[in-house]
């Protein structure tokens, strides 16, 4: 049955537009964690425009949490990850001018460092994920990496509006994600998934963890941060026990 871990990243943007002291990214992880969730995401960037080194360390503290950084593969955040050790690290492209990640990392270009790379976390106890677009050539190179984990990119399925293109794009995330099973990888998957469109995705037998983030903190401007978390693993939960809801894919 897959599993929500939340990503507070956009706690801390709300604080940072006002550059203020609140609403603390830190404070919001603990909440989650009451309530559950199966990890805490939190994505350094380079340009910190949200998340900062302080708050990671910070949330690496809270109790019962399991961390899973999002980070750029440059040596100054590997630098920090080493010295964090997070549960997990999840690699991802980053561009200073987009306003959310875009798109997943080409793993199969660049297959000798990202094999280093995995070689570097899992001497220091780190598990790694690579976060990737649906398809067999990008989850062949991250198998080839003996990395432990890849997160599928959800945001073509999350952005499609045709019925024709949400069924396309669903089975892209399925039959990726069986490929990745197949082949000993545990499988996450997020990016633009929320209230309204989560159901199927978490209804794909599989897979292990969903990553949501600016859903839950938009939901709970009007609900508050527990309940609107709570919500979100209850449609979670409920999908992944009625394989129903994927009938006709």
């Amino acid at each position: 049955m897959a599993k929500l871990g939340v990503n507070v990243d956009h706690v801390a943007t709300l604080r940072q537009a006002r550059r203020a002291a609140y609403p603390d990214p830190v404070a919001a992880a603990k909440m989650a964690l009451e309530e559950g969730v199966s990890c805490i995401t939190v994505h350094l960037r380079e340009d910190r425009r949200h998340i900062h080194d302080a708050d990671v360390f910070a949330i690496r503290k809270l109790s019962g949490c399991r961390l899973n950084l999002e980070m750029s593969a440059t040596d100054e955040i590997i630098d920090i990850a080493l010295k964090v050790r997070p549960d997990q690290v999840t690699i991802v492209p980053e561009r200073r001018q987009e306003l959310t990640t875009e798109g997943g990392l080409d793993v199969a270009a660049r297959p000798e460092f990202y094999r280093d790379l995995t070689k570097t976390f899992s001497a220091a106890g780190i598990a790694l994920s690579f976060f990737v677009d649906p398809g067999q050539r990008q989850i062949d190179a991250c198998a080839a990496t003996q990395a432990l984990a890849v997160e599928i990119n959800t945001a073509a399925y999350s952005e499609a509006v045709s019925d024709k293109d949400v069924t396309k794009t669903l089975r892209d995330v399925q039959r990726t994600i069986h490929v990745a099973r197949n082949l000993g990888l545990v499988v996450h998957a997020g990016h633009g998934l929320n209230y309204r469109n989560v159901t199927f995705i978490a209804a794909i037998e599989g897979l292990d963890e969903l990553n949501i983030g600016h859903s839950i903190v938009a939901q709970s401007i009007y609900v508050g941060f527990s309940s609107a978390v709570a919500s979100m693993k209850r449609l979670i939960e409920s999908a992944a026990q009625n394989k129903r809801a994927v009938g006709g894919i």
